[in-house]
């Protein structure tokens, strides 16, 4: 049950250009996703789905328009406070991964808590230790205790992406921004990232995935369709029977991540 907004956009416009070049990305939209949704934003190239999760991700600012996140009018904060909010209440996943290649996936689910650590946010700074055990809690919570030292190269597919899964929960988000998160990887790899996330949001996270498969956009209970800077639709749709990477129902709750201020039993 939605029990909050968590993204209120009103009168959304993005515009790139000037003049006979001028192109409306977005063109006014209006747009409110509650807590604990899995939404799935579809369109075809250049409808504005992806100007939209730029927006979203604080990676861009509108042209005209509002963006709340979480309550906060995020819509002129400078770039610094921008990256604020991308470190402390944002969560991504990227279609290749952005794992780097020489750090375990210890380290790279640390990276978000080392950037706080050094003073890129604002907050409470993390000791080594502390950043270690969220990391490892983490890592836990997406089935990879098992690999925590391994380098990239030496995951699979599925792995990578589980890997950067944990490090978008790291830092205990409000959203999870996923875009393309199978784009790169098999049907069997597809399922189970799938139904991990499907897992996270049984277990109350916020969730807005881009995708072009109408496939993996059947894992949301809502589906908003853009065209031409427009929103052409936003239907919601039946729980699909999902199971967990464990074989478990997706409305299962094993290895539930700790919330902030929480300690993972380590």
């Amino acid at each position: 049950m939605t029990t909050s907004t968590i993204i209120q956009l009103e009168k959304l416009e993005k515009i790139y250009g000037k003049g006979e070049a001028q192109v409306r990305a977005l063109a006014g939209i209006d747009l409110q996703i509650g807590e604990n949704e899995f939404v799935a934003i579809m369109g075809p190239s250049g409808s504005g789905k992806s100007t939209l999760m730029n927006i979203i991700g604080c990676l861009d600012r509108p042209t005209n328009g509002s963006y709340h996140l979480a309550g906060e009018d995020v819509s002129g904060l400078t770039k610094t406070q921008l990256a604020i909010i991308r470190n402390r209440r944002l969560g991504f996943i990227f279609q290749s991964y952005n794992l780097l290649a020489g750090s375990t996936a210890l380290e790279n689910v640390m990276l978000p808590l080392l950037y706080r650590r050094n003073g890129a946010t604002q907050g409470h700074r993390l000791s080594a230790a502390e950043q270690k055990a969220k990391a490892l809690a983490a890592l836990e919570a997406v089935r990879l205790s098992d690999r925590t030292h391994h380098l990239p190269a030496e995951l699979s597919g599925g792995q990578m992406q589980r890997v950067a899964i944990a490090r978008a929960l790291v830092n205990d988000p409000v959203v999870i921004l996923a875009d393309e998160p199978t784009g790169n990887l098999d049907s069997h790899s597809s399922e189970e990232v799938m139904g991990l996330l499907v897992e996270l949001h049984a277990n109350g996270r916020t969730i807005v995935m881009v995708t072009h498969s109408n496939e993996i956009a059947a894992y949301a209970r809502r589906v908003v369709r853009f065209r031409d800077g427009l929103i052409e639709s936003d239907t919601f749709q039946p729980v699909a029977q999902v199971l967990t990477t464990e074989g478990e129902p997706a409305n299962a709750t094993p290895g539930t991540f700790p919330k902030e201020g929480e300690h993972a039993d380590l």
